[in-house]
């Protein structure tokens, strides 16, 4: 049986992990739990950046696929980078099992805003729902309301929704 499967990455806070594992399941219609297991950030960080190279941290992440089914998610505190982008929300296999996402520039106290919890777990919805969609085969859309839309800022990401357009949508009920 399909089903998602979320990793902390770099000590996240499982209050994150666990509004992911509860708010996933209303969106892409699958089970989902927060794994036992955590993933190491050792060997991902880059030092002239001062960031940590997502795509080692999605390889680590997917030493623990457990099924063909199942989705992979890591969950990471720490700030990401694909090269040459200067920063990334987050990175997904295409049509594979494995996605990870940054918190680190979804937090209001990265922009020097006070912190809002609130807006803070919608961004880490949308951005987790997007990178899965990825994982699920879907590619960005132009609407930008629809949660596959590319953001470039969190403004973008805070203007979509955490839905999938229905185009896209679609396109998701086929693959799952």
């Amino acid at each position: 049986m399909a089903e998602i499967l979320i990793f902390p990455v770099g000590g996240v806070d499982d209050s994150i992990t666990e509004f992911l594992a509860l708010s996933l399941p209303e969106t892409l219609k699958l089970p989902c739990k927060v794994s036992d297991s955590t993933i190491s950030l050792e060997g991902a960080y880059d030092i002239v950046r001062e960031q940590y190279y997502s795509t080692k941290l999605l390889e680590r992440l997917l030493l623990h696929r457990a099924g063909a089914d199942t989705k992979l998610l890591g969950v990471a505190s720490v700030d990401l980078f694909i090269p040459p982008l200067s920063f990334v929300f987050g990175e997904a296999q295409f049509n594979n099992p494995a996605a990870i996402i940054s918190i680190h520039r979804l937090h209001q106290r990265f922009y020097g805003l006070p912190e809002d919890a609130s807006l803070l777990y919608h961004r880490c919805e949308k951005e987790a729902i997007h990178e899965l969609g990825h994982c699920f085969g879907l590619i960005h859309c132009r609407d930008f309301r629809c949660v596959m839309y590319l953001s470039y800022s969190v403004e973008d990401i805070d203007l979509k929704s955490n839905g999938f357009c229905e185009k896209c949508h679609a396109v998701l009920r086929k693959k799952l």
